[in-house]
């Protein structure tokens, strides 16, 4: 934890904080890992379960779909009933729900579950957040904080692919699975005690509007997917639904006493700029993830070569956040955001390029490299710029709009990019939308200002 200031370091108490922040990281790293390891094991997956590219998008986006959906309800819960209690229990049920994917029979019972282990990601990640504002509030404190937290959650970025392929290659894609539980384990060990505990607030929810908008995330998501498969009559069903479940959502968050959007922090300057930037984020990475393992598999490298092939994508995940951290404690988030989304956009054009001319591994190395150094620029300056924007005692509800953003843009990139069929055409649209979502934030926050 070097990357604490001596100020944090001298309180009474600071070791157990940093036991707690520890293990607050690692719930995120469970989260993440879920994913990362799942996209090596697509090849493998697909083949023991008898599925098509379709069928592995859902694997992926059922989990997604549901995490983006529940997310700023589930910070208004967790702002309502104590973050660490709705902390604690999404971590509970993340380990016990891996357990159960490990052993399903099938592709929908998979889907089944993994839904229910977005239900539980939604439920871990704006509490950690609120939880971390807790445990540091000091500005220069918790910037450093939340970057350790980037730190250590983005490891999983860096380790789920070399893991999961350590795995799959030994006991198949079920092994993936069986990791969380004991991290889950370590979790509750740590991130227990007097110093998490959050007071209740009064905040209500809406599940109805909730209810709603999960059905317009789910639709758009399955017309994108069916249209990849040109099955044009479903994707048109499936839009027109999207569209009605849409205009139901906006119906009923106009009456609603307690909103699922807060309006009124929608219009706060930049705001919906960052979250724009944290989609076209997660939508690059997460569409990446999925498109490239079937290209690497289909230059025959196996679940171990795919793994170590991600390295120069993941380990900026490990070595940056810290480093970004101490740019936004001194200068504001404005200048690593447009610095990821511009190394973002690079990425993805020199990827597209590799994949189009068949360069080898060589030719993605570059592609992989900006990609990788894009993202630890752009995360923990965002969860700085959107947090900070936050009004007090919503912490927890702005951080669940801030990652409801983010999964909507890892849906929508494993559908969207699934659907392109050339991985090249992927991978220009990939770095196409970054390049549009740092422009807008760069007019949206001028020089010298922030959020």
């Amino acid at each position: 934890m070097t990357s604490l200031d001596a100020s944090v370091r001298a309180e009474p108490g600071a070791a157990r904080r940093r036991a707690a922040l520890i293990g607050i990281s690692l719930g995120y790293f469970m989260v993440l890992l879920d994913t990362t390891v799942l996209s090596v094991a697509e090849p493998d997956l697909a083949g023991s379960l008898r599925t098509s590219v379709a069928g592995l998008q859902w694997a992926t986006t059922a989990y997604t779909v549901v995490f983006a959906a529940l997310l700023p309800s589930a910070g208004a819960v967790a702002d309502r009933y104590g973050a660490h209690r709705v902390f604690r229990a999404g971590v509970a049920v993340f380990g016990a729900g891996s357990l159960l994917c490990a052993v399903a029979p099938d592709l929908a019972f998979l889907v089944g579950v993994r839904a229910v282990l977005g239900a539980a990601a939604a439920a871990c990640v704006p509490a950690s957040m609120a939880v971390i504002g807790r445990l540091y509030p000091g500005r220069g404190a918790h910037a450093r904080a939340v970057a350790v937290w980037a730190a250590i959650s983005g490891s999983a970025v860096a380790a789920g692919p070399v893991v999961g392929g350590l795995l799959v290659g030994l006991a198949g894609w079920r092994a993936i699975f069986v990791v969380n539980a004991p991290i889950a384990v370590a979790v509750l060990a740590l991130a227990a005690g007097r110093l998490v505990r959050t007071p209740r607030g009064d905040r209500r929810v809406d599940w109805l509007a909730q209810a709603a908008g999960c059905a317009v995330l789910a639709l758009l998501t399955d017309a994108v997917i069916a249209a990849g498969g040109a099955a044009w009559p479903h994707a048109g069903a499936s839009l027109a639904g999207a569209a009605a479940a849409a205009a139901v959502f906006a119906a009923l968050e106009r009456r609603s006493a307690a909103p699922v959007l807060d309006r009124a922090f929608l219009r706060g300057r930049g705001v919906r700029a960052g979250l724009l930037v944290g989609a076209a984020a997660n939508f690059t990475l997460t569409g990446d993830l999925f498109v490239l393992p079937l290209l690497l598999h289909d230059r025959s490298y196996g679940p171990v070569g795919t793994g170590l092939a991600f390295l120069p994508l993941t380990l900026p995940f490990v070595l940056l956040p810290t480093a970004t951290g101490r740019i936004v404690a001194r200068s504001g988030p404005r200048a690593p955001i447009l610095a990821g989304t511009a190394l973002l956009a690079l990425g993805g054009a020199a990827l597209a390029v590799a994949a189009r001319t068949d360069g080898g591994y060589l030719g993605l190395l570059p592609g992989l490299l900006l990609t990788g150094l894009g993202m630890p620029f752009v995360l923990p300056a965002l969860v700085a710029a959107v947090v900070g924007a936050a009004p007090p005692g919503t912490a927890g509800a702005t951080g669940g709009l801030l990652n409801a953003g983010r999964q909507v843009g890892a849906t929508l990139g494993v559908a969207a990019m699934g659907a392109v069929g050339a991985a090249h055409g992927a991978l220009w649209l990939a770095g196409g939308v970054c390049a549009a979502a740092g422009l807008w934030f760069a007019r949206a926050i001028p020089r010298r200002t922030g959020p």
